[in-house]
């Protein structure tokens, strides 16, 4: 899909471009600060290439890690791709590469995905005064900060939830040793599975982020005409993703900690139950030793024909099992 931003004023109008119906496919004659290629077609790549003279990068390209096929300029135009995420309030968070072009006052984005804070900017920049968007620059800023807006309540969320993740695997105990409830640590360790994938996409992002507007900001260097308020807005933006960046690492060494501490209370738990059994079987082995005794069929046994045979063996096997558990209960082994 081709949507086109047109100016009106102090917002922005959108208008869906088919470039396969000639009569849908005329540019409007009024500036264009910012082309949406969202999914775009083959034709519409050469469409788009045909206007601004520079060559669209694919989905391939833009998957690229290195950082040379990331930020580039080329034919006059600063091409910068960054890492987004989408999907970040359901289950299945996923990431996906945004390429930004700046071509003179335009700003040419490509995507193939939709994260919230393009429609937020959007619908905020057809609103008249709401956001400055008279050039392709302020525009880029413009989203870059409604990203950064995006992440850091996702850190919030992020960090809500370890906090109660938290609550969950140190909960107290009452007053008699016994857990309110059953405690899940498996279920908890798939959140804080869930959370640590999050936080490392998240992560990725900012660094992302952060790479294309320091290219951005070098470009400032080399740019006598460059605007201050653009140089104020970049270089407070740095500082947010700083900011968010040390919050994330402070999240991950929580994640990581609730971690070691989730699987060393499963090992606690598990060790109490081979304890028992431990305890257990030394119980029994008394009593076993006796029922062995008796239970041997040799002729001459001296309590073989004794009349109180049977119930002394019973109680011999009962006195020696309570014998262990005596002691160990003194000891306070269990």
């Amino acid at each position: 899909m081709l949507r086109v931003y047109i100016r009106d004023n102090e917002q922005l109008v959108p208008r869906d471009i088919d470039v396969m119906d000639a009569a849908k496919s005329v540019m409007p004659s009024q500036p264009i600060p910012w082309l949406d290629l969202y999914n775009p077609t083959p034709q519409e790549d050469r469409f788009v290439e045909q206007i601004v003279g520079i060559s669209i990068p694919t989905r391939e390209e833009m998957q690229e890690i290195e950082v040379s096929s990331r930020l580039y300029n080329e034919n006059g135009a600063e091409f910068m791709t960054f890492t987004s995420i989408v999907h970040m309030d359901m289950d299945d968070p996923m990431t996906s590469p945004v390429t930004l072009i700046l071509k003179d006052t335009t700003l040419i984005t490509v995507r193939y995905a939709e994260p919230r804070p393009f429609l937020t900017f959007a619908m905020r920049a057809q609103r008249p005064g709401t956001v400055p968007c008279s050039t392709g620059e302020q525009i880029m800023i413009g989203l870059i900060e409604a990203l950064i807006d995006r992440l850091a309540d996702a850190l919030e969320r992020v960090g809500l939830k370890i906090e109660a993740i938290s609550r969950e695997v140190f909960r107290h105990d009452d007053k008699k040793g016994r857990a309110t409830k059953s405690r899940d640590f498996q279920k908890a360790l798939v959140d804080i599975g869930r959370e640590g994938d999050l936080l490392s996409m998240i992560r990725e992002s900012l660094v992302s982020l952060n790479r294309v507007l320091t290219y951005h900001a070098a470009v400032f260097e080399t740019d006598d005409s460059a605007n201050k308020e653009a140089r104020a807005r970049v270089r407070t933006n740095l500082r947010d993703i700083t900011a968010l960046t040390d919050h994330t690492s402070y999240l991950t060494n929580k994640i990581n900690f609730m971690l070691d501490a989730t699987l060393g209370l499963i090992n606690l738990e598990q060790n109490q139950i081979i304890k028992i059994f431990s305890i257990a079987a030394v119980c029994l082995m008394p009593p076993t030793l006796v029922a062995s005794i008796y239970g041997m069929n040799f002729k001459h046994m001296p309590e073989l024909d004794f009349q109180y045979g049977y119930p002394m063996a019973l109680g011999l096997m009962v006195i020696t099992a309570m014998v262990p558990v005596i002691y160990f209960r003194k000891r306070g082994w269990f």
